[in-house]
């Protein structure tokens, strides 16, 4: 079982209702993912990949109630927590499985991701922008709201020590902060610009980052074939 796997099932139980706590600006974040999800299709093929507990899936699934959604995730825990929630919903699939070698089959209108894909390397961050690309059909869209390094040390820094003070006066016990701060040691954050860059050297036009609150982004992509 990987480091992030272990930490992972560790947290799942908990993970959604720290969410609010650990994020400062999670309505907007997430809001905004949502927002710009705009296919011209009511029921579009959704693969959200580092699932988790499903958070993200079920956000968009108050846009697209039709819709059919594939949630990929390294922990099965949190597969768990999201088969609790989405129980009535037979349009999800999940695979337990590590999403940055797994062998997609099947093609997607949108390609999602909240706060999984700054655990990869940069090369596998590249890798993995190249696979969600060959996976969308035409017009199809890419999302990755995540979570980025700093453009320069004294900026990681800024965004580093503002989010601790709201961490901090979170309310969160002591205990299940300092968990958040060693899950944080898992952490491969690749700048902005970087990987900005390369959604445009994989092919996808329109890259955008549409939101950006210190080191929260919400990136974008389209495939025009």
């Amino acid at each position: 079982m990987s480091e992030i796997q272990r930490k992972f099932d560790a947290i799942s139980k908990k993970y959604d209702e720290q969410r609010k706590k650990f994020i400062p600006c999670f309505n907007d974040f997430y809001g905004t993912t949502v927002s710009v999800a705009s296919v011209n299709k009511e029921n579009p093929d959704i693969l959200d990949i580092g699932a988790g507990t499903g958070l993200l899936s079920s956000f968009m699934m108050k846009r697209y109630p039709e819709a059919s959604f594939t949630l990929i995730d390294i922990s099965e825990k949190m597969l768990d927590m999201a088969k609790d929630r989405f129980k009535n919903n037979s349009n999800v699939k999940y695979i337990a499985a590590d999403y940055s070698k797994y062998d997609f089959v099947e093609k997607y209108d949108m390609v999602i991701s909240a706060l999984s894909i700054h655990h990869l390397e940069d090369e596998d961050k590249r890798d993995l922008y190249k696979k969600s690309y060959s996976i969308l059909k035409e017009n199809g869209i890419f999302i990755n709201a995540d979570q980025v390094h700093g453009e320069t040390p004294f900026i990681e820094n800024l965004n580093k020590t503002t989010w601790r003070l709201y961490v901090e006066g979170s309310g969160l016990p002591e205990e299940e902060i300092l968990a958040g701060y060693e899950r944080t040691k898992l952490d491969k954050d690749s700048k902005l610009d970087q990987q900005l860059d390369w959604l445009k050297e994989t092919g996808f036009r329109d890259v955008s980052c549409i939101y950006k609150y210190y080191q929260f982004a919400v990136m974008f992509g389209r495939k025009i074939v």
